[in-house]
């Protein structure tokens, strides 16, 4: 036992020692970038320390930091820089790659793939999988072939092929499991766990935390398995040893009597964790059967309410409406319906051809006789024309618009702005210079039914109705949190 904690430590020791050093590998630009509090920060100096490594012939660390700053363009909404950034690094292998340059054109390849599977282009990112395929054939790097078949797994459970997915990810997770490295199997299962819970891919997670399940189980067997002729192998080793040394009797009992012991502890060791494992098999399982039915409980919660709405509408348009009790009931009525639609339904959303500066102008005189004295309203709107749905996009600049003008001072400023920040990504900017949202509640102001609140101060409804609206659209309605002289929301709008 002794022997085996000495061992134990020793092996800690060393894994932290090569921990420490592949940290002082690490060039200080480097460093510097994955310590930056902002994405623009961490952006500019994972490019320079990408230029840095290439320059010093260490292209290895140099593409995974420029892909690194790819992927933060394409987070910021940066799409077009993010392309461009890629295509120089490929020219860049070109140039300086040497006989790793296949590897290289991976890593380059497999950030197109995950922009593609992004803006949910199935065609552009199955080609970018092709020329993955080829890269990693060229290689002949074993990890890199690993990682073509985690990607392609990828691939098919986002795109909804989950027979395809689940034929690859069986391929790859017997390959690690013949060779068994076993956490790494068990460390991939996770990692896709929670790429499909970031992804909001309920059928992703459900179809992988199954496999993993039966994965394991299967696992298990295989490792007692292992253990115990690993056990046995120790036992005759020492018993052939104790025979060849001829050593005495009692020597030999000693021996003995310790490897039984040992082999007693650890019968009881894998027994012990035999129970842990089965209580912990029962307690995800059960845990799953909760998390069912909570979203069949949740839907139903929806429905129902929706309903309640629908039923009590009649009878609140018989009401004097006059009354602001009544308006509110009314309005929170008519809330609830709205959201329950948007969350439900399926339908296509219509585009129309749309000139930005009379919408902007249009949008902007509706609160000219709202806001207080001396508020200035600003426009920023090149001419140009996009396709948008139009009723969804007012309404929502038009509540942004409502809320600036309530909460920002005399004197303040008020701005609307339109940006087109690539071919096919474009976005809608209004700013105030009023009081601002605290920080731990931003992402709470999109969320529907937090607080019990006077319905004749508003019903918290609005903010929650627009983020939906957003996401029907294929976009997104966001605080900029960068932005520190009052309130920024930034609706972003993908083609």
């Amino acid at each position: 036992m002794n022997r085996k904690v000495l061992t134990l430590l020793l092996g800690l020791t060393i894994s932290c020692a090569t921990l420490n050093a592949q940290d002082t590998k690490k060039s200080e630009l480097q460093q510097t970038a994955e310590a930056a509090q902002t994405i623009p920060a961490a952006r500019y100096n994972y490019i320079r320390a990408y230029e840095d490594y290439v320059n010093k012939g260490q292209m290895q660390q140099g593409i995974e930091c420029g892909t690194k700053a790819a992927s933060l363009y394409s987070k910021d909404g940066l799409h077009k820089e993010a392309f461009e950034l890629l295509r120089n690094i490929d020219q860049t292998i070109n140039a300086k790659g040497g006989a790793n340059s296949a590897g290289l054109h991976y890593l380059v390849t497999k950030e197109r793939l995950q922009m593609y599977m992004k803006f949910r282009k199935p065609d552009s990112a199955k080609e970018q999988l092709k020329i993955m395929e080829a890269q990693a054939n060229a290689s002949n790097d074993e990890k890199v072939k690993n990682d073509l078949l985690y990607s392609k797994a990828i691939y098919y459970y986002s795109f909804g092929l989950n027979a395809q997915g689940d034929a690859v990810f069986k391929e790859m997770a017997n390959k690690l499991t013949a060779s068994k490295e076993y956490d790494k199997v068990d460390e991939v299962y996770k990692q896709l766990i929670a790429n499909g819970r970031k992804s909001n891919n309920a059928s992703m997670v459900a179809q992988s935390y199954s496999n993993y399940l039966a994965w394991k189980d299967s696992t298990n067997a295989l490792k007692h398995a292992d253990e115990i002729a690993a056990l046995k192998k120790q036992i005759a080793d020492n018993e052939a040893s104790i025979a060849d040394k001829d050593s005495s009797l009692t020597t030999r009992w000693v021996i003995i009597v310790g490897l039984l012991i040992l082999a007693g502890a650890l019968a009881a060791a894998l027994v012990v964790g035999a129970i842990i494992l089965l209580r912990f098999i029962l307690q995800t399982r059960k845990q799953k059967k909760i998390i069912n039915l909570e979203k069949d409980n949740n839907a139903l919660k929806a429905k129902f309410i929706s309903n309640i709405s629908a039923q009590l509408d009649p009878t609140l348009q018989k009401l004097d409406s006059s009354k602001p009790e009544v308006k509110a009931l009314l309005d929170f009525s008519q809330h609830i319906q709205t959201l329950s639609e948007l969350e439900n339904s399926t339908d296509e959303i219509e585009l129309e051809e749309t000139q930005i500066p009379p919408f902007c102008e249009s949008l902007m005189d509706q609160i000219r006789d709202k806001v207080k004295r001396d508020v200035t309203l600003k426009i920023n709107a090149p001419k140009m024309t996009i396709d948008m749905n139009k009723e969804y996009v007012s309404h929502i600049l038009l509540h942004l618009l409502n809320n600036a003008a309530e909460y920002t001072p005399e004197g303040g400023t008020i701005w609307l702005e339109y940006k087109k920040r690539s071919a096919h990504t474009h976005q809608f900017l209004v700013s105030d210079t009023g009081c601002g949202i605290p920080e731990e509640k931003r992402e709470d102001v999109f969320k529907p039914f937090l607080e019990i609140r006077d319905l004749t101060k508003g019903d918290g409804l609005g903010l929650p109705i627009c983020k939906q609206m957003a996401l029907k659209m294929n976009g997104d309605l966001e605080i900029d949190p960068e932005f520190t002289k009052g309130t920024r929301f930034v609706l972003d709008l993908h083609s």
